[in-house]
């Protein structure tokens, strides 16, 4: 057996047994553990610390070192936590899903919807992307999330069907370019996260003052199907209990009659406004992922 696939094994076995204690031990009980945990990945061993570091530095370079710390040692804990919330969601019924989900900015969205021609959701790794997904199928929302596969595929296994139980269908990335526009020409809402580094197949737009290639794709499916934009923020409460507070904001824009440029206009618009909700809770966003890794052609020839 090759180094990875062993490797994904051990991962998968120590996920597995970590799973199992956040379901059998209370809720209260199973958020210490998170919490503990979080300390322990960030503060002690210190996992990809580097990199959030140097995030943090270049999202915020006015703020006082010892604020970026705070922000990042409270992110490790944050995404520890939601890790934990996003397994135990799926033993929590409707009831419980409704009561823990606080929509704000519902009606609008809800009309945008029956217009029938479908709604493309925006978000990004902020907050509990996997229980705001639950909050809309839980209100009887009709919703297909835009997935990458996990290079650990029993990490990705696990993750669909977590999915898949709380109502949400999966489209693999792979297929998106026909299986959303089926999706939104059916009326359905589409989520898709558009903070991930795109490479080459991106377009560049500034995100906290520095250039980084973006998906596209959100802003062509939503001009070539007329599909409403909205932006959701799906924020934890303050407190130990899995409660959230998802606002909808509606991405306003008027295009220009050129594709090419309304895309970039577009990705612009909505990547600004994911920037702003994640400058309102730094402590609850996904700093580990590498960003800005892909640089733009001029930049590169200037260095």
């Amino acid at each position: 057996m090759s180094a990875k696939p062993l490797r994904h094994r051990l991962e998968y076995g120590a996920f597995s047994v970590v799973t199992a204690l956040f379901f059998v031990i209370p809720e209260m009980g199973a958020v210490a553990l998170a919490t503990f945990l979080g300390w322990l990945a960030g503060s002690v061993l210190r996992i990809r610390r580097g990199v959030v570091d140097e995030h943090l530095v270049l999202a915020f370079p006015e703020r006082p070192r010892r604020w970026r710390d705070r922000v990042a040692c409270s992110s490790y804990v944050h995404l520890a936590r939601e890790w934990m919330a996003t397994f135990r969601l799926t033993r929590l019924d409707r009831d419980k899903i409704l009561s823990r989900t606080n929509m704000v900015g519902f009606d609008a969205f809800l009309a945008a919807v029956e217009q029938g021609k479908g709604v493309v959701l925006m978000t990004g790794h902020l907050g509990n992307w996997e229980f705001c997904a639950a909050g809309f199928t839980a209100r009887g929302v009709a919703l297909d999330a835009v997935a990458k596969s996990m290079a650990n595929s029993r990490f990705g296994a696990s993750l669909i069907e977590a999915r898949e139980r709380i109502g949400m269908g999966v489209i693999d990335v792979d297929e998106a370019p026909r299986a959303v526009l089926r999706s939104l020409r059916a009326g359905r809402v589409v989520a898709m996260l558009a903070d991930q580094n795109a490479h080459r197949g991106g377009i560049f737009v500034p995100f906290f003052g520095k250039m980084a290639s973006t998906a596209r794709g959100p802003a062509l499916f939503a001009l070539r199907t007329g599909a409403p934009m909205f932006l959701g923020i799906p924020l934890r409460n303050p407190g130990w209990k899995q409660e959230y507070t998802v606002e909808l904001r509606p991405i306003d824009f008027q295009p220009s009659g050129s594709l090419d440029a309304d895309v970039q206009a577009l990705t612009e618009v909505h990547t600004a406004a994911l920037e702003q909700a994640i400058g309102e809770a730094p402590e609850q966003y996904f700093w580990h992922h590498k960003r800005w890794k892909k640089r733009p052609e001029a930049e590169l020839a200037e260095s």
